[in-house]
């Protein structure tokens, strides 16, 4: 069902791509007021915002990337913008297969882009320091599709050992999904954390 959602949202971006653009604005302008709202009433307690949606499959990104700069990015700079008024740093968050629009997110103002999901295409930590090394930061890395859920501790160690010396600053080291789900071995999530901390 989720599928067919989204799927239908992109076929109107291509018939109808000024009623899209026009309901792509109408949301935009009700989070800048929404927005100002809760970062009026939390001003100075806060250090970062997350702001994003998901762009990319496990594949590759979900629609074309020039229509991602045509229709939403202009929306989403304003966001980024707003939140940078205020002395925040811009966390934006998509799933999946995004390396194409990785450098917009940049370019735009983005701190750091969430989550790297391990799996895929193109999201692998050698691609990412060598493509965007010095340009921001990134959030994730540790693999929650595979390794997290099927994988062994010494496996997690190993996996996050293997971060920090690909990536050894700008990344937060994390599960590459937000959520640690129930079917997660506690001793992995342990094991991650740990190895995270080892000096």
């Amino acid at each position: 069902m989720l599928g067919f959602w989204y799927g239908k949202r992109l076929i109107t971006m291509m018939m109808y791509p000024e009623m899209y653009q026009a309901v792509i604005n109408r949301i935009t302008d009700f989070y800048l007021e929404v927005n100002e709202l809760f970062y009026e009433a939390t001003k100075g307690h806060l250090d970062a915002v997350l702001i994003g949606n998901d762009f990319g499959s496990q594949s590759a990104l979900m629609v074309d990337p020039d229509l991602l700069r045509a229709y939403v990015f202009e929306g989403t700079k304003k966001l980024v913008d707003q939140a940078k008024s205020y002395g925040l740093t811009v966390v934006h968050h998509s799933c999946g297969s995004i390396f194409p629009i990785i450098g917009d997110l940049f370019d735009m103002g983005v701190d750091v882009v969430h989550p790297i999901q391990a799996l895929a295409a193109d999201m692998d930590i050698e691609t990412l320091q060598k493509n965007f090394k010095n340009k921001g930061a990134f959030c994730g890395g540790v693999d929650a599709q595979e390794l997290l859920v099927n994988g062994t501790p010494a496996q997690l160690s190993a996996a996050v050992e293997k971060i920090k010396q690909v990536f050894p600053t700008g990344l937060v080291i994390s599960p590459s999904h937000e959520a640690i789900l129930p079917d997660i071995n506690p001793a992995n999530i342990e094991a991650m954390y740990a190895a995270v901390h080892r000096s």
